[in-house]
């Protein structure tokens, strides 16, 4: 077995992050003092907002709600940015004791100007409706007008601001530290690859891909063997936390584990149900394709290790610069504003790009400082689909940049449309990729990249989705819940999604545990299925209208998160509030179906 990653690709070595601009000076010789000094700051100024503020709001007027909002954004920015700075500096290398020490102490004096600003919250959620109907028509409050309105939504869940200050401050020792526990326990797997040696758990996964059925069956037990030490630890650490959830939903009088997510993401019960009802009832699509992609490979019927394998002899290496010029030329013919922001990214110390030991695994873009730009991390490994994931997390990005005009409060859209932009970008570089490709093996190629990805976006994350669902009920129901079980209920909502078109191997049971969201924001997983149907329509919208969709799209993007989910989908004219809106992006995903099936018709292999 060769190396995960064989290409000679310096340029990608270099692909680093410089983490300095987010120190706004303050830290250009020692970085670690440079985010003491923020903090500092943040706490002084979160003292005397505390001074002015506190016990006063009932009384304020509009002007003075207006000052308070500007002065708290300033204290929530020069915080944010100690905050991304620690994380980002963990993730690329979670094996540091400073990294991990400089994490604990920015979370410790980041709790500290939390409590100190909990009062706000409090008491803006204890105003009456009318008052706080007549501030929030304040002139000059566009910047938070949104999040202060959404805010009161937590009226019945919150405590009073003695248990608030209670709960803010052992949260540390509670859910943020199991959570650091179960993130460094994952991030320290490695694999023994045979001629590769110890490689992170990433580098390993990314052999899934292999052609050679034996090769990845060998791989897939290499990661199960590589997954058992600690297993028990990542268990009891998940198990915690389940517990954690159970009990602050009844603190907070949540009705269902799902309720506080769906609240933070401005959707209702009923609306995620419809889709997970609409995903679930259209798994054939998943299992369809398995069955196709069984008779490609030539075998009577897949094993969970052969998802992920390439269907056509296409194993092209992409190298760095040619990822690049794809990504940047495909943004740029949509759009040249888009196609600017891009080239930002590619030519600064935005993106870590290479696979490291200790480093995160995974792709993600960070961007919760307004004023300053996103930052990207990849683990690039040479593929095709890390070409996407490049397309996908720059959509993210650009999001990030335009949407920083709405500031501190507004940038962010809830997690149900984050996936927007960056499913967007996706869909942009493989229309690209796939007008390019010259044969009907080339065409099927890219399709069944395109397909496998809708599965892991859409179909896989709703059968997370139950897994969770599974979770949460069995520990609040039945108490600790075992590492068999975990494995048992992993399967089980494996195989509803796969059905009889996969085999679920024993092994594959122990799979659930390097799972990040599942310990980190439960709850989470659906909302890539919502973005991925979501973005499709939306990029349904652009195929009907053609180039005048890209002043829409953009004034999406720079909306931010400044409007509710249902106003923001009006700007690009989808409506949320369809039923059967689910179904539209479900069926883009079938059209990519009917027309793999016939690119594999048309290159002689079925």
């Amino acid at each position: 077995m060769s190396s995960p990653d064989t290409v000679s690709d310096p340029e990608l070595q270099e692909v680093a992050w410089d983490l300095t601009d987010l120190l706004n000076g303050a830290g250009d010789q020692d970085p670690q003092a440079g985010v003491d000094a923020l903090l500092a700051d943040a706490q002084a100024r979160a003292d005397r907002f505390a001074d002015t503020y506190a016990g006063k709001l009932a009384e304020i007027d509009g002007a003075g709600l207006v000052g308070a909002m500007r002065e708290l954004a300033e204290i929530e920015e020069i915080a944010a940015r100690a905050g991304t700075y620690a994380h980002l500096a963990f993730s690329v290398d979670t094996q540091s004791p400073a990294n991990g020490a400089l994490l604990q102490r920015v979370e410790e004096k980041g709790t500290a100007i939390e409590t100190k600003l909990l009062f706000f919250h409090l008491e803006w959620a204890a105003l009456d409706d009318a008052k706080a109907d007549e501030l929030l028509a304040t002139d000059g409050l566009d910047f938070a007008r949104h999040h202060l309105a959404t805010a009161r939504r937590y009226r019945p869940h919150l405590l009073s601001e003695p248990e608030e200050r209670i709960l803010t401050e052992k949260q540390l020792s509670g859910r943020s530290a199991w959570t650091r526990l179960f993130e460094e326990q994952t991030a320290s797997i490695t694999v023994d690859l045979p001629d590769a040696g110890e490689v992170p758990l990433d580098a390993a996964l990314s052999q899934l891909f292999h052609p050679d059925r034996s090769v990845r069956q060998d791989v897939a037990a290499r990661v199960t063997t590589a997954l058992q030490p600690g297993l028990r630890t990542r268990a009891y650490a998940f198990n915690t936390l389940l517990a954690d959830k159970m009990t602050d939903d009844r603190l907070r009088n949540y009705p269902h584990w799902l309720a506080a997510r769906n609240l933070s993401n401005e959707a209702s019960d009923e609306s995620v149900q419809a889709l997970v009802d609409a995903v679930r009832g259209r798994y054939e699509l998943a299992r369809r394709w398995y069955r196709l992609k069984a008779k490609l490979l030539g075998v009577d019927k897949l094993a969970d290790y052969d998802r992920m394998a390439a269907v056509t002899q296409d194993n092209e290496k992409i190298a760095w610069p040619e990822a690049k010029r794809i990504v940047r030329e495909s943004y740029a013919n949509f759009s040249g504003e888009l196609g600017g922001i891009i080239d930002q990214f590619l030519e600064n110390p935005w993106i870590d790009g290479p696979v490291r030991p200790g480093k995160r695994g995974g792709a993600f873009c960070s961007y919760g400082v307004p004023s300053e730009h996103p930052y990207v991390l990849l683990n690039y490994t040479h593929l095709r689909r890390d070409v996407l994931t490049l397309a996908h997390e720059l959509g993210h990005g650009v999001h990030a940049v335009l949407g920083g005009s709405q500031g501190v409060f507004h940038m962010a859209t809830p997690l149900t449309l984050a996936e927007t932009a960056s499913v967007f970008g996706e869909t942009l570089v493989f229309g690209e990729l796939l007008e390019a490709s010259p044969t009907p093996e080339s065409r099927l190629s890219l399709l069944a990249e395109s397909i496998e990805g809708s599965i892991a976006t859409v179909f896989r994350q709703i059968a997370m989705n139950r897994f969770e669902h599974l979770v949460h009920t069995a520990r609040r129901e039945e108490g600790e819940i075992s590492v068999e079980q975990f494995g048992e209920l992993w399967a089980t909502s494996q195989e509803e999604m796969l059905g009889d078109s996969v085999e679920i191997t024993e092994g594959y049971k122990s799979w659930w545990s390097y799972v990040p969201h599942f310990v980190a924001s439960p709850g989470y997983v659906y909302a890539y299925a919502y973005g991925q149907l979501l973005a499709l329509a939306v990029y349904g919208r652009f195929e009907e209208e053609g180039p005048g969709f890209e002043a829409d799209y953009v004034n999406l993007l720079r909306a931010g998160g400044s409007k509710s989910p249902e106003e923001l989908g009006k700007i690009v004219g989808v409506d949320l509030a369809d039923p059967g809106f689910w179904d539209k992006g479900l069926d883009l995903v079938e059209r990519k179906l009917d027309a793999a099936e016939q690119a594999a018709k048309d290159a002689g292999r079925i």
